[in-house]
């Protein structure tokens, strides 16, 4: 099983062909208003039922963080799973001029990271 965290502050991130599962609180958090485009990934809530939320808007209230651009797109939601998108509603065409390769459909996922995990480097040779 794959699992990446975003502590994503300021700037873009484009999440693309993760596998999510058994966060505790959430899989992708943020502040300081980054824009967030979150395609083709699947993300697997875990059972615990306060814990279903994909995404954390950290240290800002709702006034704020409802206009910062997060958004998914062809992402696969399981086990309950749900992401709180926000930003505004024209903003779809600044994500297609930024994103930085293309996704593949989440149902890939699995087959994509199956053999993903920590690279094992030593001191002197390339990893």
């Amino acid at each position: 099983m794959f699992m990446l965290l975003c502590r994503c502050r300021l700037g873009y991130f484009h999440v693309v062909n993760n596998d999510y599962t058994h966060w505790e609180m959430y899989a992708i958090g943020g502040s300081a208003n980054p824009t967030i485009n979150s395609q083709g990934n699947r993300f697997v809530a875990p059972n615990d039922r306060f814990s279903k939320e994909v995404t954390k808007h950290e240290d800002a209230p709702e006034s704020e963080w409802k206009n910062w651009n997060w958004r998914t797109e062809g992402d696969m939601l399981v086990n309950g799973a749900f992401f709180t998108a926000s930003g505004a509603a024209g903003a779809s065409s600044s994500y297609a001029r930024a994103s930085s390769l293309s996704a593949r459909p989440s149902s890939l996922v699995a087959s994509l990271t199956s053999s993903s995990g920590a690279l094992i480097c030593k001191k002197g040779s390339p990893c």
